[in-house]
């Protein structure tokens, strides 16, 4: 899994309630996207399910979401 700041809808307004912002600090301007393997994102799963840390709240920007460019 990819997770991409730049394409998150709720960008800026969730982050603080965001796993990513959480271990590893907001998004930053140089590198805005992070690689999870599936046992990362297990264990993610994981600790979110227990409270130990929040759920990734990344909501891709969708096409249906964006107005149209004239």
């Amino acid at each position: 899994m990819v997770v991409d700041c730049d394409s998150c809808e709720v960008r800026g307004k969730a982050c603080q309630e965001c796993v990513i912002s959480v271990l590893l600090g907001p998004p930053c301007l140089e590198k805005n996207t992070v690689e999870l393997d599936a046992s990362e994102q297990r264990a993610i799963d994981v600790l979110a399910g227990a409270g130990m840390v929040p759920k990734l709240r990344l909501i891709p920007i969708s096409r249906m979401n964006t107005p149209e460019v004239a």
